[in-house]
């Protein structure tokens, strides 16, 4: 009848797994990322081409866990056309990272600078929510 002083059965707590990656699928990835760089180096592409391979060299780098130039080339992505997709989903992601780190190392400089990026991150979803993109 009445359960006040029952102990709630509780589900374990989930972690997320981090794929470890081969020797050999780092190696493709990074000659994915070799290729694409060139693609983009070599390229009078459009800002929407351009976004879309940023995006795709940002989130490679990603799986490599190489953190800090995957964040420069999702945000360089970013820069040529605002995309809430994947790239995006995963710069917050690291931007969330990064904060914990900066809060994990008493950083406050560090979280202030990571949370404004994901303020401005929010706003860019805003935006493209609003425009209809």
């Amino acid at each position: 009848m009445f359960e006040f002083f029952k102990k709630k059965k509780t589900s374990p707590v989930k972690k997320e797994v981090k794929e470890v990656l081969t020797e050999e699928q780092k190696d493709e990835l990074r000659k994915e990322i070799t290729q694409l760089t060139a693609e983009i180096e070599a390229s009078d592409s459009t800002a929407p081409v351009l976004a879309e391979k940023y995006e795709k060299v940002g989130l490679l780098l990603a799986q490599l866990n190489e953190i800090d130039q995957a964040i420069t080339a999702l945000e360089k992505s970013q820069s040529y056309q605002n995309n809430i997709g994947a790239g995006y989903k995963k710069l917050m992601s690291l931007y969330n990272q990064k904060r914990a780190e900066a809060a994990k190392n008493g950083d406050d400089a560090g979280i202030d600078l990571w949370m404004n990026k994901m303020d401005d991150m929010r706003q860019i979803a805003k935006k493209v929510t609003i425009s209809g993109q």
